[in-house]
């Protein structure tokens, strides 16, 4: 989760490794730091906090150098502190170390150190690595050449290593060469004009560099001011075609917004309006209806927001489709996967296209399914609002959602892209399966009218919303309530007021109430309801006057009608088709968790203790 980068060139690298861990903060933002080389000096700064404390300390007491690692960080192992911010460094500190990922191991391997004399400085995982290196120098020094020996010595200190690892290493001694290594978390090549990077994401390298190389599992980077050698496992030189990098499809502003989140948000009506365009009104995509052809059953392998837009897709392609569907938590799949059936179609949903569980289950799945059947191609699909990820090079075929750069650690529009994509796989299948039935068509005329409406809900709701969060100052807790489609925009309301006002929130199917959470309720607990006509209208209604009668305060979600005169406040929505409803639905539970957060003062881009790639186990 945590960012790192790294350069080496003609330049002064301390305002290029500044900028580019800007781009990446949205990976962690407890502490930030930087180390520079230069011959015979390695410099290291670090800071608690966000990066601008780090800024600060850099004015105060500059560094300088030509090569420089840098890493913004998401605590895993040590509190959020200065001394456990990266780089981390040897007891000589000629050696620093940035790294995304987890060393499993790093206990045992401490162990070990600490018996030989090591005196550790930190509490953190990483710190094992540049004692593993400084020792590996000093075995090898006299045997390996001396313009190899920083690569040889990080490859021997790997070799100990178990979990997954993005690294980047600088030594005093080596004040012209910097090495990269990945394994199980994303690490990129940038390749600049006289100026050569590494970086956890593209961001990182927009402006920067003209292509890029993607390094896969066990490889290395040696980078020099002359250029990049990569090599395989087993020490192999290897060669690699880089790929152009488009600098404007990674950077993003807020225009007019307060917040980058609000900008997303009202984002999403343009983002409805290219996807009618691009896979409504245009033929169906004939990659995706030969995936689609022979599918009988379908598991969807998710985490956080993109199991909700999973939710709603099983609830689509079942009662749509009339496929059977199944979601699982990309983390417990890991561990008990369900027993193989034929003609399956996994689908892995992530909106970075690098969350480290979703992609380690569909490479399970795969093996799975490769032992099964060596000389059957998995029927595998990936849905990311980065198709040049991780993702993108593991699946054979990826829906790219194209909702443009999504800064909000709290995901919006990346999520309706998500159940955007699908309604188009559903649409799809239904059509395989069914032809146009009249449900289909009701689907589709309601689609088309999506951008129009979304357009009008959120300018109707951003006032209503605001006005409405005032409410919420002394609130602890909320109860969101929804059936059928829209259970899952339950979840993702409570998950979205959670994430970033900090307020307890839980999403229950509203049948499921009277089973226990009834009991939470008095006065000082709203409940949100979603209530859209259609079959499960009535009952919704019903449940909703089961939490008003224990005094709690009602918020409604749904069109004007007489039905809904029952809740305290509604916030309405245009009448919608249900199958269609929760792309409306989720607006205003969006815009009440900003505003309500917003008016608490709270940093809503960057919620505390949160990330927006979720790259480690």
């Amino acid at each position: 989760m945590c960012g790192i980068v790294a350069t080496i060139g003609s330049r002064e690298v301390v305002p290029l490794l500044l900028k580019s861990l800007q781009r990446l903060e949205y990976r962690g933002y407890d502490s930030a730091g930087l180390a520079t080389v230069m011959p015979g000096q390695l410099h290291c700064r670090k800071a608690e906090g966000k990066l601008v404390h780090l800024r600060e300390k850099l004015e105060k007491s500059p560094v300088a150098g030509c090569c420089g690692i840098g890493h913004t960080r998401w605590a895993t192992h040590g509190k959020p502190d200065v001394r456990n911010a990266h780089p981390q460094l040897d007891e000589a500190d000629q050696v620093a170390v940035v790294q995304n990922g987890i060393i499993e191991n790093h206990r045992l391997l401490r162990q070990g150190l600490e018996q030989q004399g090591v005196r550790f400085r930190s509490d953190t995982d990483t710190e094992v690595i540049p004692h593993l290196v400084a020792q590996a120098l000093a075995d090898l020094r006299g045997t390996a050449p001396p313009t190899d020996l920083l690569r040889q010595a990080v490859a021997r200190a790997v070799e100990q290593l178990e979990g997954a690892y993005a690294l980047a290493v600088v030594w005093q001694g080596q004040p012209g060469e910097l090495v990269a290594v990945r394994y199980n978390a994303p690490l990129l090549i940038g390749l600049g004009e006289g100026q050569f990077f590494c970086a956890s994401d593209t961001p990182a390298l927009a402006g920067f560099a003209s292509t890029i190389v993607s390094l896969e599992d066990g490889e290395m980077a040696r980078l020099t001011p002359l250029g990049v050698e990569l090599f395989d496992g087993s020490g192999q030189r290897i060669q690699r075609t880089p790929q152009p990098l488009r600098g404007d499809d990674y950077t993003a502003n807020k225009r007019h917004f307060r917040h980058f989140m609000l900008k997303e948000i009202h984002e999403q009506a343009d983002v409805a309006a290219a996807w009618v365009e691009r896979c409504l009104a245009a033929p169906a995509d004939e990659s995706l209806a030969t995936v689609l052809r022979n599918v009988q059953r379908v598991q969807l392998l998710a985490c956080g927001t993109s199991r909700h837009a999973a939710l709603v897709g099983a609830h689509l392609l079942e009662q749509l489709a009339g496929v059977p569907s199944s979601v699982h938590y990309a983390s417990e799949f890991r561990y008990a996967p369900p027993p193989l059936m034929p003609q399956t179609l996994t689908i892995g949903v992530t909106q970075s296209g690098e969350t480290a569980d979703t992609l380690a289950a569909l490479t399970i799945e795969m093996e799975r399914r490769h032992a099964l059947e060596p000389n059957v191609p998995p029927l595998m699909l990936g849905i990311t609002n980065r198709a040049d990820s991780s993702l993108g090079r593991l699946v054979p075929h990826v829906l790219d959602l194209k909702a443009g750069v999504e800064v909000g650690v709290a995901a919006t529009k990346t999520f309706l892209g998500q159940m955007l994509a699908f309604y188009g796989i559903a649409l799809l299948l239904a059509s395989q399966r069914h032809g146009a039935s009249a449900q289909v068509k009701a689907c589709r005329q309601a689609l088309e009218q999506l951008p129009e409406q979304l357009s009008r809900t959120l300018h109707a709701m951003d006032q209503c919303c605001a006005e409405l969060a005032h409410g919420f100052a002394e609130t602890r807790d909320v109860i969101y309530l929804g059936r059928g489609i829209n259970y899952p925009i339950a979840l993702e309301g409570a998950l979205k007021l959670k994430e970033i006002s900090y307020i307890h929130a839980e999403g229950y199917p509203a049948g499921e109430m009277k089973h226990g959470p009834i009991a939470l309720l008095d006065q000082h607990v709203p409940v949100v309801s979603i209530a859209t006509p259609g079959p499960v209208f009535e009952k919704v209604l019903s449940n909703a006057q089961e939490a008003k009668a224990r005094d709690a305060r009602l918020i409604g979600i749904g069109p004007v009608c007489g039905d809904t005169e029952i809740f305290d406040v509604l916030l309405p929505i245009p009448p919608v088709h249900e199958l269609v409803s929760p792309l409306l639905t989720i607006v205003p539970m969006q815009l009440l968790a900003y505003h309500v957060a917003a008016h608490r003062g709270l940093d809503v881009d960057q919620p505390r203790n949160l990330a927006k790639s979720v790259t480690v186990e």
